[in-house]
């Protein structure tokens, strides 16, 4: 017999209150936590074990298939540019660039940039040096140059792929990469402009005087040129993006010899493998032992990030077993909710969880089910369902976010500053985002 709508909608709720619950609560690893929200959610809706495991299996394997070697690249990537010191060669470009009062935004563009390839946390941790440095040189509150570095990089974390919550959500989806990442680029920058408009406001008058300079990450003693840093983060993003906007809507067996080889260098696979390998030119010289521990260390920063990604594709494969998404458009009036229902729930796991990446990858998971219900369910709806939710992950970040805490720690800003200038910051980002989300679907949809 078929569950109720009633023993759907309890199923679910529970099981998105278990993991909130063992992830926030318990600190229970993000994969453990889906994984036994997905066999909670099953159970509750009446789907036999078997079935719920060959659901979990399905689920598991087809997300690895669309992103296991996309986010283990752009971890790779990462990873390389932060050893040979290409980061800190982009920061300090850009900052010789613009006057030094406009320091603040600088370190804006700095962390927009950097934090293409390079997880916001990492790419923190590697330019707080400088940012600190620059904020004594200059005189500028650490505060406001501090926030600004943030929402820098939180932007395009939450709208850009490779990372890997937004990698994750259009793989689910099911989004063009190239449209993301062109439309994303272009909200993210919105959003980053927004956190640094409120960090210059909120935090002018707050002043560290004790502020103790922290060192710069260890680069090396050479470091490469500008072209060489920028090269490796510009050339797959532009070839992922010719790919998108040339070939938009050509069939396969149609193209000319220079169709077929930008379709291939502009798959976002092999995009980030010439990435990589641009990434190692660098470097002058390289030791065998420091590629080997290179590559451990990326492929074991994106092994934890995969099982969740695999858990939250699982969980989803789940949801559309227990037909939740013809439950839903039976009985809720979802269609009048368009895009407001993917960030409204987004926001509320982002602030319940913590982390983006569950949060985006838990609230996709529910969402693919109810995208007919929504009026979603086009290529377009499914583009700008994915924005709405990247722009519902920004906010609220605060004291269970880690990003919120490397924040604090390495601009050693207390808990109140943190909260009334960077979490304000994410909730202003998120809302101007979701606005021109929902201004775009006017005009798009």
């Amino acid at each position: 017999m078929e569950a109720s709508f009633l023993q759907v909608l309890i199923s679910l709720f529970l099981g998105i209150a278990l993991i909130i619950l063992l992830t926030a609560r318990f600190r229970v690893h993000a994969f453990f936590a889906l994984t036994i929200a997905c066999f909670t959610v099953g159970a509750g809706a009446g789907l036999p074990v078997p079935e719920i495991i060959d659901s979990i299996k399905e689920g598991f394997g087809n997300i690895m298939k669309s992103l296991g070697f996309i986010i283990v690249l752009g971890t790779t990537l990462g990873v390389v540019l932060e050893h040979t010191g290409s980061t800190a060669v982009m920061a300090n470009y850009i900052l010789k660039k613009i006057n030094p009062r406009y320091s603040a935004l600088a370190m804006s563009i700095t962390g927009f940039i950097v934090g293409l390839p390079i997880f916001c946390d990492s790419g923190y941790i590697v330019l707080s040096g400088l940012n600190n440095s620059l904020a004594r040189r200059t005189g500028i509150s650490v505060v406001v140059m501090s926030v600004s570095l943030a929402t820098g990089l939180y932007s395009v974390h939450c709208f850009v792929p490779p990372h890997p919550g937004i990698a994750a959500t259009a793989g689910i989806v099911g989004v063009d990469y190239g449209k993301l990442i062109l439309l994303g680029g272009l909200i993210a920058i919105t959003g980053a402009l927004t956190g640094y408009l409120w960090a210059s406001y909120a935090g002018r008058k707050i002043v560290n005087a004790d502020q103790e300079e922290v060192a710069a990450a260890p680069v090396t003693a050479v470091q490469p040129s500008v072209l060489n840093s920028f090269l490796p983060i510009v050339l797959p993003i532009a070839l992922i993006a010719a790919k998108s906007f040339f070939l938009m809507g050509s069939p396969t067996d149609a193209l000319s010899v220079w169709e077929k080889l930008l379709s291939a260098t502009g798959d976002p696979v092999t995009a980030l493998a010439i990435g990589v390998l641009l990434a190692f030119n660098g470097a002058r010289s390289w030791k065998k032992d420091t590629i080997g521990k290179l590559f451990n260390e990326a492929v074991e920063k994106a092994g934890s990030i995969l099982v969740i990604i695999g858990a939250g594709g699982a969980f989803g494969a789940v949801l559309q077993a227990t037909h939740v998404g013809e439950h839903f458009g039976a009985s809720l009036p979802l269609a009048g909710l368009g895009i407001v229902f993917p960030f409204l729930l987004t926001v509320v796991l982002k602030t319940a969880l913590g982390s983006s990446t569950v949060a985006v990858i838990t609230a996709a998971s529910v969402t693919v089910p109810l995208l007919p219900a929504l009026g979603l369910d086009t290529e377009t709806g499914k583009l700008m369902c994915v924005l709405s939710m990247a722009a519902g992950s920004m906010m609220i970040s605060h004291a269970n976010d880690a990003y919120f805490w490397v924040i604090s720690r390495f601009s050693k800003l207390d808990l109140k500053t943190m909260l009334k200038v960077y979490t304000v910051s994410t909730i202003l980002m998120g809302l101007v985002s979701f606005i021109l989300v929902y201004l775009l679907s006017l005009i798009l949809l």
